[in-house]
């Protein structure tokens, strides 16, 4: 555990986001993901002689829509740049990409900390460039393979200040940006086929320096747990090196989440290294101020706008609020789950009903959906019958208890809560004379219980609840057959 009293980290993030487009951001060859190696790439991608780029007028609608979103500035003149290195799986032999007038600068991101607090994330700057192809290796003896598909591929590389200290705060700005590239539909965010993947710089420095230390740049990991978890080992190994006596050097290195490790990939290298200079074959991108603000009436509600809404409409706590908001699909079942209620204008029972509703969203319903491994757009329980659910547990049909084996029916069968409550008789019971029977059954075939009750152990009353509960096979209304308790036990 690292010792914040002596050390400091200092963390900035790269994020590659790779744009929703149908095609490639200087060609027309398409995006989707798993076919068939270098089935997807046109003599642009494949860098031949003679062939010019086109600029995708999508991939810089979508970039605007970022600064915008991000309360960046978006600049009415970019210039696409040269990256000039060799690498297999870089057919041209130089990168396309924004060096010194990109796209969009100067933004910033919110992000909440453990303790509730808000902390500021600059963005320093978002630019577009291309892909680059992949190397493969798998049954490949002795040899490498390449496969273009992925070549020209548009991305948004978003450069955050080093403002984060912390790998949680890491993750926090992460999880954030994700969130809102998928809410702007800019990027599908798919972790796993590597349409969202993070670069994180990494540095410590004694507490109280002023002077930044040396960074180390963690390649291309492809998972949150995998992000922190590369950081936290970086941290330790950069502070381990200093106290030994010795020096950390700047390099790229990789994780390997095998062995809980990062270790060196190559030097890392400076901008002077890739010989920047404007792309001969693309003018200058000039955007209208018209433009940007035609763009502007596209932003749907954004994660922190959303947040603050259900905040103020529906009086669930800023942490629920956040959680229920951080992806756009939960946010739109949720409410699409309240608009089934269809409670009208009586705030009492509307916040009774979300706070109701956020508890079950929040809990059975995603803990059912990991479980299965599923998104919450591939739920077996659509809203309208997760609705359903809450309608009885409003109404007092079943209690919370028996609310839980409703959810795992509806879930596994497909049913209604409705027809599951009738076809199982689970329907609670609420008449006051039948739960007046139950518990004096049980107080008859408890004496010595009630007695020490009566004598003053207390703690009893948890007893006699669960003796009638068992009685009633759980259906007794909690409420009623707690105040007939507290009427009946005592005595005369």
């Amino acid at each position: 555990m690292t010792n914040q009293t002596t050390w400091e980290v200092v963390i900035g993030l790269e994020i590659h986001a790779q744009l929703a487009t149908r095609s490639k951001i200087f060609s027309g060859s398409p995006t989707q993901y798993g076919a068939e190696p270098n089935t997807q790439a046109d003599l642009v991608d494949l860098g031949y002689p003679g062939v010019l780029p086109v600029l995708n007028a999508e991939a810089v609608r979508m970039a605007v829509k970022f600064g915008l979103a991000t309360g960046s500035t978006v600049a009415t003149r970019s210039v696409f740049a040269r990256k000039n290195y060799f690498y297999p799986d870089l057919p041209k032999g130089y990168q396309i990409s924004q060096y010194e007038k990109p796209i969009v600068e100067h933004g910033k991101m919110d992000i909440m900390l453990e303790d509730g607090t808000i902390k500021t994330i600059g963005i320093t700057r978002a630019h577009l460039e291309e892909d680059a192809g992949k190397s493969l290796h798998e049954g490949l003896v002795g040899a490498s393979g390449i496969d273009l598909n992925r070549a020209g591929t548009p991305l948004l590389e978003i450069v955050s200040e080093p403002d984060m200290r912390s790998a949680k705060e890491a993750i926090a700005y992460l999880k954030k940006i994700h969130s809102l590239v998928r809410y702007l539909e800019i990027c599908d965010g798919n972790m796993q086929e590597g349409s969202f993947r993070c670069d994180a710089n990494v540095s410590v420095r004694r507490f109280g320096a002023e002077k930044f230390g040396t960074r180390c740049e963690i390649k291309n990991v492809n998972s949150f747990r995998y992000v922190e978890k590369a950081i936290n080992y970086e941290v330790a190994r950069q502070i381990d090196v200093i106290e030994g006596g010795g020096t950390i050097t700047q390099e790229t290195r990789l994780y390997d989440a095998n062995k809980d490790e990062t270790r060196s990939m190559r030097s890392k290298e400076e901008a002077n290294d890739y010989r920047y200079f404007p792309d001969p074959d693309l003018l200058p991108v000039v955007i209208a101020a018209d433009y940007i603000e035609a763009v502007r009436g596209t932003l749907p509600e954004l994660p922190d706008q959303k947040a603050a809404r259900f905040h103020s409409d529906y009086a669930l706590s800023a942490y629920d609020a956040g959680v229920l908001t951080a992806s756009r699909e939960m946010a739109d079942y949720y409410e699409a789950s309240l608009r089934t209620l269809n409670l009208g204008t009586d705030a009492g029972k509307l916040h009774s009903a979300a706070k109701l509703a956020a508890n079950w969203v929040m809990g059975d319903l995603s803990a059912a959906l990991n479980n299965h491994n599923l998104d919450i757009g591939q739920s077996p329980m659509d809203s309208t019958r997760f609705a359903g659910l809450l309608v009885r547990l409003l109404d007092e049909t079943i209690s919370g208890k028996i609310a839980k084996e409703v959810f795992e029916a509806m879930w596994s069968e497909g049913a209604t809560a409705d027809a599951i409550i009738e076809s199982r008789g689970l329907r609670q019971i609420t008449d006051i004379s039948a739960i007046e029977q139950a518990i004096s059954e049980v107080m008859a075939a408890s004496p010595k219980q009630l007695a020490d009750y009566r004598a003053g152990k207390d703690k009893l009353f948890g007893y006699f609840v669960g003796q009638t509960m068992k009685a009633t096979q759980g259906k007794a209304n909690p409420a009623v057959l707690n105040d007939l308790l507290q009427k009946m036990l005592p005595g005369a």
